[in-house]
């Protein structure tokens, strides 16, 4: 046990020593999690909206309105024909452009029914598809109240449309507001990519630099040193935790129900699960840059894969059957279970079983791959 003691003093002062490493370790996290946390959003908003009005009528104009008074859409200018628009849409003037076709006032009082043309720039799909929304419900909303209009102007009072109102309830993020849901997989990120950098980058070092070597052929056992050299980082990650944690509900105003020391326990699981892969991954690189760039490969991969930007469920079948791997995500859906709905311990069971099986199975590979001559 001293001897354990003796390498993790010997590993914090080392640590500690680099002044190089400080502000990556302490420093840049917290930079991230303020910054990403507010640039990170699914909102849609500033949406430059152009038209083309053949019409000119009331009606059009009272369409035309309806988006201007949105506050998701900057209407630009009404251009005079087709091309036009398609030239400024080409030239990344304008996101979407409504079509209004000559006569559109006319028909809709005579036959009831019209269309509209609506282009939109799908380069990036996913918010293509929230413009699409945005557009479709004042489209709608306009319908509704024009339908009024028309029934109340033929004369028909005993006609009355059926009016259904929903009143939607918003459980667990009751003000829609994206950080709720950002700033906890961030967090996940941040305690992720640093522990795995750093023990990834550890035990390297120690062979560019010679030093390994020399402790391989001391009396120090294999799990000693190991143990000592990665309890340091499980307990940097820890303390990324809380101070995100801090931030998160300072800053952030990100509600905590769930309890603490639940996190921290699955927290400190997981952790392991991380320091293994970056022990095994050092096991097999001789640099620092190499380390690296493996590393950074798996996180990128898992990351895409953890459920934080898309839903899991859209994602293709095998696909979904390989983020079952995938650490991150277990950590993720965890973070926001006992953040946001105050999950207990028998909800989260289910992960932490797999997220310990994992440190297992990742651990015991690192420390099998591990080489130590006496």
């Amino acid at each position: 046990m001293k001897t354990i003691l003796y390498i993790i003093q010997k590993e914090f002062k080392q640590i500690f020593r680099n002044k190089g490493m400080l502000p990556i370790i302490f420093v840049l996290p917290l930079i991230q999690l303020i910054i990403l946390s507010n640039a990170a959003t699914f909102d849609v908003k500033n949406i430059k909206f152009g038209y083309v009005d053949h019409d000119h009528s009331s009606t059009s104009r009272e369409l035309i309105e309806k988006f201007s008074a949105s506050t998701y859409f900057n209407v630009h200018t009404d251009f005079p024909s087709e091309k036009l628009a398609s030239q400024a849409m080409l030239n990344g003037e304008v996101d979407v452009v409504l079509e209004i076709p000559a006569y559109f006032e006319r028909d809709l009082q005579k036959e009831k029914h019209n269309n509209l043309g609506v282009t939109i720039n799908a380069i990036d799909g996913a918010a293509a598809g929230v413009e699409n929304v945005y557009v479709t419900q004042i489209i709608q909303n306009f319908n509704k109240n024009l339908l009024v209009d028309l029934i109340q102007s033929s004369g028909s009072p005993k006609i009355q449309p059926i009016n259904i109102v929903t009143i939607p309830s918003f459980w667990y993020n009751e003000t829609l507001n994206y950080k709720t849901f950002m700033v906890p997989g961030i967090l996940v990120l941040l305690v992720t990519m640093i522990t795995l950098f750093l023990s990834g980058m550890n035990i390297v070092r120690e062979k560019e630099i010679g030093t390994l070597e020399q402790i391989n052929v001391t009396p120090i056992k294999k799990s000693q040193f190991i143990i000592g050299k990665l309890f340091p980082f499980w307990v940097i990650g820890l303390g990324l935790l809380t101070v995100g944690l801090t931030i998160a509900k300072l800053i952030f105003n990100i509600p905590i129900i769930g309890s603490l020391p639940l996190m921290y326990l699955y927290t400190s699981i997981y952790i392991l699960v991380i320091l293994g892969i970056g022990l095994f991954i050092s096991n097999f690189t001789d640099t620092q840059q190499q380390a690296m760039f493996i590393a950074w490969f798996f996180t990128v991969i898992f990351i895409l894969m953890s459920g934080l930007f898309t839903p899991i469920e859209s994602m293709p079948k095998w696909a979904q059957i390989i983020t079952e791997f995938n650490p991150i995500k277990y950590f993720v859906q965890v973070m926001r279970m006992v953040m946001l709905k105050g999950s207990g311990f028998m909800d989260i069971l289910p992960l932490l079983l797999k997220t310990l099986f994992y440190a297992i199975v990742m651990n015991g590979l690192a420390i099998w791959s591990y080489k130590k001559t006496n």
